[in-house]
């Protein structure tokens, strides 16, 4: 079986963001399948990958080099690449390749990743004002590979690949859980994520002010200013609400493990996979009634609308007994779905089909 070079340059050193996990995670399901050569532009990346694994340092994939990375890897011989980005060079690549749009989200939040340096971000934000870069960036692969069902619809609604699109799903770190045979007695609502404007962190406080046995517990690290704006919400809501700001791994098991219900507002998502971790958990999710969240949660989720802090309360309010502990085994069920072995294989299905 033909090697997969396995693009893994945008696996961060200091903490993951979606596209490093995603990288990190793959790359560990996918040596048990086939052979893989990974890519890097760092010695330290290795720390996250599978011990002893074969390996090539190339260009940092911000580098002006990344416009000649192909004529490397037709050097070394590479038959199979693939990507977690869209972005990698291939001008007079001799092999199979494959590339990741994860979601078009930046196309309706067109903010850049701030650890983008600066010419960088200008890039992306104007990339992002029309679909045709997109498109000619994917049609230059072989096929394309997305986390999501919603996503590929998308990506097949506005025409932005003339390519196949597969879906290999995000999924969670594997964690053994025990079910929950009961619902606990302290109602501690948990929200993970970042508090950008389109997450709609304030929906969460008013509705939890109108519940008075009700907790939120805000865990992602916030900036002094956002979180004066908060938590002056929470005071004219009568709210209570815990600010974190930021939690370890451990931390955050312990808190899903006990959570009542993993609440989030959103008005827009690329996947959702604090959806997964908590219904691995065994907690329910109460979340906004998107799309990507109807895929991910299935029949475990307890939907609203995400201007509507009424009806959140009410959906928290009903969310008790028999209907809680059928939730919690739904969700339990359905994030069994997402295996990072099932999504390495379907990414190497994908290269069988290109060579057949």
């Amino acid at each position: 079986m033909e090697a997969i070079y396995f693009d893994a340059r945008f696996i961060r050193l200091d903490r993951h963001d979606g596209i490093s996990r995603f990288s990190t995670e793959l790359v560990k399901a996918l040596v048990h399948k086939a052979p893989v050569v990974c890519i890097i532009h760092d010695l330290r990346q290795l720390d996250f990958l599978p011990q002893g694994i074969e390996y090539l340092v190339l260009n940092h994939p911000q580098s002006l080099s990344e416009f000649f990375i192909a004529r490397k890897l037709n050097k070394v011989g590479a038959k199979r690449v693939f990507s977690p980005m869209q972005l990698m060079g291939s001008v007079g690549r001799k092999y199979k390749l494959i590339l990741t749009l994860h979601d078009l989200i930046y196309y309706r939040h067109r903010k850049p990743p701030q650890d983008l340096n600066f010419l960088i971000r200008g890039i992306w934000r104007a990339y992002h004002l029309s679909y045709q870069p997109q498109r000619w960036l994917l049609n230059r692969a072989d096929a394309i590979v997305t986390v999501s069902e919603t996503t590929r619809t998308l990506i097949q609604r506005h025409h932005l690949t003339k390519r196949p699109v597969t879906v290999v799903y995000n999924a969670p770190d594997k964690v053994v859980s025990a079910t929950r045979t009961s619902a606990p007695a302290d109602r501690k609502l948990i929200y993970i994520g970042s508090f950008m404007p389109y997450k709609n962190v304030e929906t969460l406080i008013r509705a939890v002010g109108m519940l008075s046995d009700f907790e939120l517990h805000l865990l992602s690290k916030i900036t002094p200013v956002r979180k004066a704006q908060l938590q002056e919400l929470a005071i004219n809501s009568h709210a209570k609400v815990v600010f974190h700001n930021g939690v370890s791994d451990e931390e955050y098991r312990n808190l899903l493990d006990g959570a009542f219900a993993l609440v989030t507002a959103s008005k827009d998502e690329g996947f959702g996979i604090p959806l997964v971790e908590a219904m691995q958990s065994g907690t329910p999710v109460v979340v906004s009634d998107l799309g990507i969240f109807r895929e991910v949660a299935g029949d475990a989720g307890i939907f609203f609308q995400a201007d509507s802090p009424q009806e959140l309360a009410s959906q928290l309010s009903s969310l008790e007994g028999e209907l809680w502990l059928s939730k919690s085994k739904l969700g339990f069920q359905q994030a069994q779905k997402f295996d990072w072995a099932n999504s390495a294989q379907a990414l190497l299905d994908q290269f069988d089909s290109l060579d057949s």
